[in-house]
């Protein structure tokens, strides 16, 4: 097995493995280094992709116990196998991980189990299953991050944990705290008070999802009370610990609350640490951030870095998109990442999805703005589907009429929000939108009677 290697990338989740096939399709011999032998990295692990199973499955049950005898379908008394969620979680991941495999298999990419650390200009020490030193050009840091911890919390991965934890629970919670309103949280507070828990979520902050339009995020926190979720904002978290039979929750000012497990989702940070960043020189900022320039280049030449560990939005298309263009600026100068056009997706229900700034973002910019509105309401897709709450806004420059940003909540907004980071991308206009044909009856026609709406000629809202 060779030692020597064109690039090697120290990290194989979604911005590590799509960098080195990505680099393999441009002729460099490139190699992955991860500790685990699955590679996907935290998404595909033990994130996006575990949570999204358990987001349909309980999703499914919530629709058959409350929704189906709507449809005229009778389904009886419901009970929840937990284990079977269990294991159906675990064979998706399992799939994914093993495509993963063949993809790099297919490529020549070679895969080497370990944790890899910088030790000398383009020499990688690699320690676990695989242990050797590797030698490279050029070396691509994709590490990720990990969740943070805060401190007076008593994390025993158990009663007390994060999100890795939260998706393997063996029975479902009495009661349960989530710390933090962000993404995260609000997905699994949402899959565990489906199936029965009660859910209390505690935000420092006065208003919970803070980095999404808020006007939609207002939308979102009160169709996620209707569904049972509590919300208790203005709530500084001082400790939590296991004590008996019972976990209690310490707030600022506030009386302690008692449940029977406390995940803990207050954000990540980047996982850059034991990397032997200082061996090279490899700069990072205050809070452990790499820092790169445009082409995705650290302060020492031929080191690069992509994905969570850089900062920005940490998600994993982000991730992909860097590690392509990182390697496209390595072998033909051609990479290109659009910050402005990157969707973010909340996949709880209705799902939460967004492109481009919001109505905050531009009013702090003195960009003035005309906006257009669509309920799911006025779709007839969406009224046979049942899916009737909801909405989506446009947001287009008043002079130009440049789409600025697109936000949307309601059924299968994840998928909507595609249109219109493709529309943002090719810089069109709010009108471009709406004269583009939109089979009927389709969710897609809101997309289009929101842009019909920036201008005041919307049909059927």
């Amino acid at each position: 097995m060779s030692n020597s290697y064109d690039l090697v990338v120290v990290g194989g989740g979604p911005g590590g493995y799509v960098a080195a096939i990505r680099a393999a399709q441009l002729g460099m011999n490139a190699a992955v280094i991860d500790e685990n032998p699955k590679l996907g990295g935290t998404c595909l692990r033990v994130g996006c992709i575990p949570s999204k199973a358990l987001l349909e499955s309980s999703h499914l049950f919530v629709e058959a116990r409350d929704h189906m005898a709507e449809h005229g379908i009778a389904t009886g008394p419901l009970k929840v196998d937990l284990a079977t969620m269990m294991v159906r979680k675990t064979k998706v991941v399992d799939t994914l991980t093993g495509g993963i495999k063949m993809l790099l298999k297919k490529n020549q990419v070679t895969s080497i189990a370990g944790r890899g650390r910088l030790v000398a200009d383009g020499s990688i020490e690699v320690n676990g299953d695989d242990s050797r030193n590797i030698q490279a050009k050029n070396i691509l840091l994709a590490t990720g991050s990990i969740p943070m911890m805060l401190p007076g919390i008593e994390f025993d991965d158990h009663f007390i944990g994060d999100s890795t934890t939260a998706l393997s629970y063996e029975d479902v919670p009495g009661k349960l705290v989530v710390i933090g309103g962000g993404y995260i949280g609000l997905e699994l507070g949402s899959v565990w008070s489906r199936l029965g828990a009660e859910v209390i979520v505690l935000e420092a902050m006065d208003k919970v999802l803070a980095g999404l339009d808020q006007e939609i995020a207002r939308v979102a926190r009160r169709t996620f009370e209707k569904q049972g979720i509590k919300f208790q904002t203005g709530m500084r978290v001082e400790s939590a610990k296991h004590d008996g039979n019972h976990c209690i929750v310490q707030c600022k000012d506030s009386e302690p609350i008692e449940c029977d497990r406390v995940l803990m989702s207050t954000g990540r940070v980047p996982n850059t640490k034991d990397l032997g960043l200082e061996s090279v020189d490899v700069k990072t900022d205050g809070r452990g951030f790499i820092e790169v320039n445009e082409k995705f280049e650290t302060s020492r030449p031929g080191v690069f870095a992509v994905g969570d560990c850089i900062g920005g939005a940490m998600l994993a298309h982000k991730a992909s998109e860097e590690g392509i263009a990182c390697v496209e600026h390595i072998v033909n100068e051609t990479g290109h990442v659009d910050y402005n056009t990157i969707p973010a997706i909340v996949y709880t229900d209705p799902e939460i999805a967004s492109v481009g700034r919001t109505e905050e973002q531009l009013k702090e910019a003195d960009i003035v703005y005309n906006k257009g509105v669509c309920s799911f309401g006025a779709n007839g897709r969406a009224r046979a589907l049942g899916a009737a709450d909801g909405k989506i806004k446009i947001l287009a420059d008043r002079e130009t009429d440049r789409i600025l940003g697109v936000h949307a909540i309601g059924a299968r907004a994840g998928d909507l929000i595609a249109e219109a980071a493709v529309a943002m991308s090719f810089g069109a206009s709010s009108e471009d939108l709406a004269r583009c044909c939109h089979a009927h009856p389709t969710l897609s026609e809101i997309m289009q009677e929101a842009a019909m709406a920036v201008d005041g000629r919307a049909i059927h809202s």
